[in-house]
């Protein structure tokens, strides 16, 4: 299973990742739209960084990922804090919380990782059942350009004690970009070798905004890069955001 390998090492390997800018992103974002939500669900939450992040600014918090390895690092990482997150494991598109929340926020091109089509819509299916009324779901995703420029290539990441091999192919008519990851960490005078193999689709603008409105959403917004340009061809990520209609569905 994806992470399962590279769950130790993930978070020395995101290390140039800016959590907080992606939280204050959102919470512009939602302050823009006049939402001051105070439950969140972190779906497709990995290790927990933006997780313990959404907690320390006050939010009740639930984070949920598919691999367990991944939330057993996030609840190590949150259980000392006095207001801690709840963790669950599912998939995306088998979302079933215990009760809706007010916001619900996906980073990191976790929605990437369904690669069918069809997973994708009911996942946002369920994200729109798990909200409150008024509630938003905001999310991002690598483009297809971010995607397709991989094709071939091969990236490192290595620190002391981790080295980190990735290799990837992009499927033209699939429209996934497929990653072989060779992970190797150092154990003592030792080093071990995990392998592991990562697919991401790409989604057009179009294809998301049509899922989310078929969910039900309403008032989407979709801009690139942290609001820093329009989406264009040469976009690297595109961020998303759509509200739950206010008033309950009739029926």
């Amino acid at each position: 299973m994806a992470y399962d390998a590279l769950s130790a090492a993930y978070d020395a390997l995101m290390r140039d990742v800016s959590y907080e800018d992606v939280l204050k992103f959102w919470q512009a974002a939602l302050q823009r739209r006049g939402l001051a939500p105070k439950t969140v669900l972190d779906l497709a939450c990995g290790t927990g960084s933006f997780t313990l992040l959404l907690a320390r600014a006050g939010y009740e918090v639930l984070g949920a990922d598919l691999s367990e390895e991944m939330l057993t690092v996030a609840a190590s990482k949150c259980a000392d804090e006095e207001n801690a997150p709840f963790f669950i494991c599912q998939p995306m598109q088998e979302l079933r919380l215990p009760r809706p929340v007010d916001w619900i926020v996906s980073c990191l091109d976790g929605i990437n990782y369904l690669t069918d089509p069809g997973d994708c819509r009911e996942t946002f299916r369920r994200c729109y059942e798990s909200l409150t009324p008024g509630g938003v779901f905001s999310f991002d995703v690598k483009s297809e350009w971010n995607l397709r420029g991989m094709d071939g290539q091969t990236y490192l990441d290595e620190d002391e004690d981790t080295f980190c091999v990735w290799r990837t192919d992009f499927d033209e008519e699939a429209r996934v970009c497929c990653y072989g990851v060779d992970l190797f960490t150092r154990e003592g005078a030792l080093w071990t070798r995990g392998t592991e193999e990562h697919l991401q689709r790409a989604y057009t603008v179009e294809e998301l905004t049509a899922y989310l409105t078929e969910a039900g959403f309403e008032k989407i917004s979709v801009c690139g890069d942290l609001g820093q340009s329009e989406p264009n061809e040469t976009t690297q990520r595109i961020f998303i955001c759509a509200e739950k209609r206010s008033e309950p569905d009739a029926g």
